[in-house]
């Protein structure tokens, strides 16, 4: 198997291709689901109970302030996908500025977060974890806030599934997810503009 490299995963990005790994072999797979799951920005829904947990703000929510912490954390299951190789080649795109993670901290603890790629106005989302429930939620609140106030304009899921289809995930043919991520891709986003807590729910 060749390295997975940064550059790899940056020509795959934009092409509309992910990496995920075999953990029993740490082989690497190459994935263009279609249909696609996007998480629409401007249709983002919050059910009620999510909405008074973010008011009550039980968290500290941070961007990148421990992006090796969140995908080992998001790794840390019985199967994964986010293997050696898989950790090591994000981390160094996060060295690079484009890898991100949103993390939700309580009393000095690391309590949930995730991670995920941003090229111009496109947010890749990669995983999510919690240790407090309810956290990986409240981070993806928080992303989508930070995502709207950069200028982003495309937030890919990848697939839909239970958990996310509460916050209005949508499945689109893949010939139109690769017209929105020709949109998407020009447009001069900027990462994390303002802290979460200043922007209102």
């Amino acid at each position: 198997m060749d390295q997975l490299t940064p550059e790899m995963l940056l020509q795959a990005y934009q092409a509309g291709i992910f990496p995920m790994g075999d953990d029993t072999t740490n082989a690497i797979g190459w994935f263009a689901p279609d249909p696609r799951g996007i998480l629409p920005l401007d249709a983002f829904h919050v059910p009620d109970n999510l909405a008074k947990l973010v008011r009550k703000d039980p968290f500290e929510v941070a961007s990148d302030r421990d992006f090796a912490a969140v995908i080992r954390a998001c790794a840390d299951r019985e199967r994964t996908w986010i293997t050696p190789p898989v950790i090591e080649a994000y981390t160094e795109l996060h060295e690079m500025g484009y890898a991100h993670s949103v993390e939700c901290w309580q009393d000095g603890e690391l309590v949930g977060g995730l991670y995920g790629v941003a090229l111009g106005g496109a947010f890749f989302g990669e995983s999510m974890f919690y240790r407090v429930s309810n956290a990986s939620k409240v981070a993806l609140v928080h992303l989508v806030r930070q995502l709207r106030a950069g200028g982003y304009v495309l937030l890919d899921v990848q697939y839909s599934n239970p958990h996310l289809e509460q916050f209005g995930v949508v499945e689109i043919p893949r010939d139109e997810y690769e017209r929105r991520l020709r949109h998407a891709l020009p447009v001069g986003a900027t990462w994390w503009p303002r802290t979460a807590a200043s922007d209102s729910s």
